[in-house]
């Protein structure tokens, strides 16, 4: 069993939430939890667990695979850089969290 929690519980969205949504949604946490913003042990987590979650859920076909299989469907398949580069290629940079 994973000990990895639900992708739509980490970002606080339900199943039927826009992309829009799920990227407002994350601009949100990535401000509140960047390490270099939050200088708690636990921030540098957070971000990476909220960074994999938007990943995942901003690509339509992840996010297919994830809804179908949970995490099985989409771990093994992409790499980690597969999964950030997502995060930061699919509408969403730096700039778009610092303004």
């Amino acid at each position: 069993m994973s000990s990895k929690r639900d992708y739509y519980e980490v970002l606080g969205v339900s199943k039927s939430t826009s992309v829009d949504e799920l990227k407002k949604q994350y601009r949100k946490l990535a401000l509140k939890f960047h390490p270099d913003r939050n200088k708690s042990a636990e921030a540098p987590e957070h971000f990476k667990e909220i960074s994999e979650a938007y990943a995942v859920l901003s690509d339509t076909e992840k996010r297919q695979l994830y809804d179908r299989h949970g995490h099985a469907g989409v771990d093994g398949i992409y790499s980690r850089q597969d999964i950030f580069q997502s995060a930061q290629g699919g509408g969403f940079d730096s700039n778009d969290v610092w303004g």
